[in-house]
């Protein structure tokens, strides 16, 4: 797509994990002609017209508090087959590029920092990187692991609502493409309607629960009963550290449940199990089992297996949502996205089902292109 506009920032919360690294790279890779486009919806026929940036108008930085520098991070990567061999170097210069402008994030242990001097300092980095740069608008996304939900009576803020909030200060949009707290506070909320924003999340859509989307519709047109869906994920890397506290896992699970609840109007017997399994790394495996009624009571079975790289398919959807959200908020578009409900598992409204969200997003293709 052709670039009218200025450069756009795209700042990662959790700037040096697998998904940003894999992002970043595969950007850099994707606008030198190196690879395709492969997994961005954003770059097919649906979107020409649309006034998206382009590629080669994304800067990036992000907050992280992890020290391995991003070149390195690709290394790694590269070593356990998420990037292609070579990639890393090829891209070096871009990968350090916005390895300089990653900033200390938090709160880590022993920080003697109150929430509001926390937000205050985030949303500061955010302003110096979009003056420095000299960057249209900043767009806050949130790749970070996922959190436990805070506790009801908790007296501070979750590290992603402080990143949420301080996007809000900073005058940037945002997107959760995690399961945690983020925006979703009543404080944050009223902050996020009042500041005129556009927003989207949570909880990126790209395996298990991207098949259930698909399946689970499959079911009610064909007047099935679901009786039963259980799963299992086995994966490893530092997903797998993170949603080993059962906490975190309960946070990644309930989107999971909503896309089945809403589609079939109940939540069937059965609950998912995620396994950390550190030899897996970056690859994940996920296998369904859909237990469900036909004609004159005949039960059936379907069983489903996924196996793929989390970060392989997440990278692509967060440059498309990036991309989105920054010409939704030029366009004078503010508040939730529910159009944008196709990439989430747990979405800002719209519809549950794959296709009907889909036809959303392409309505909303249509209404950025008629923008001015």
């Amino acid at each position: 797509m052709t670039d009218r506009h200025p450069r756009t920032g795209v700042w990662f919360v959790g700037a040096r994990g697998s998904v940003a690294t894999t992002a970043v790279a595969g950007c850099a890779a994707v606008r030198a002609g190196l690879h395709p486009a492969t997994g961005m919806v954003t770059e097919t026929p649906a979107f020409t017209g649309t006034g998206l940036p382009s590629l080669s108008a994304l800067v990036f930085g992000g907050h992280e508090t992890a020290s391995c520098p991003l070149p390195k991070r690709a290394e790694h990567l590269t070593g356990a087959g998420v990037l292609p061999p070579g990639l890393a170097a090829a891209v070096h210069p871009e990968l350090a590029a916005a390895d300089q402008e990653i900033r200390p994030g938090g709160p880590i242990p022993g920080d003697p920092r109150t929430d509001d001097e926390l937000v205050t300092d985030f949303a500061a980095d955010l302003v110096s990187f979009r003056t420095r740069r000299a960057l249209a608008r900043v767009v806050v996304v949130n790749v970070s692991s996922t959190e436990p939900l805070p506790a009801p009576d908790a007296v501070r803020l979750p590290p992603s609502s402080l990143y949420a909030a301080a996007a809000l200060r900073a005058g940037c949009p945002y997107v959760d493409f995690t399961p945690s707290t983020g925006l979703r506070t009543p404080d944050l909320s009223a902050a996020a309607e009042a500041g005129g924003l556009p927003h989207a999340g949570r909880d990126g859509k790209t395996g298990q629960t991207l098949l259930r989307a698909v399946l689970a519709p499959m079911f009610v047109q064909r007047a099935l009963d679901v009786r039963a869906w259980s799963g299992t994920n086995l994966l490893g890397g530092g997903d797998g550290a993170a949603l080993a506290d059962p906490a975190a896992a309960a946070a990644k699970n309930a989107g999971k449940e909503r896309v089945l609840a809403e589609t079939l109007g109940h939540v069937p017997e059965g609950r998912v199990h995620i396994d950390d399994v550190p030899a897996l790394g970056d690859w994940k495996t996920a296998w369904d089992h859909v237990a469900f009624e036909g004609f004159l009571g005949s039960r059936m079975i379907l069983q489903t297996i996924w196996q793929g790289c989390d970060s392989a398919l997440a990278a692509p959807l967060v440059l498309d949502l990036a991309r989105l959200v920054a010409r939704a908020h030029e366009a004078g578009i503010s508040g939730p996205l529910p159009e944008l409900g196709f990439y989430f598992k747990d979405p800002d409204g719209g519809p549950a089902g794959l296709s009907e969200q889909f036809a959303a997003l392409l309505a909303f293709a249509g209404r950025l292109r008629e923008a001015k």
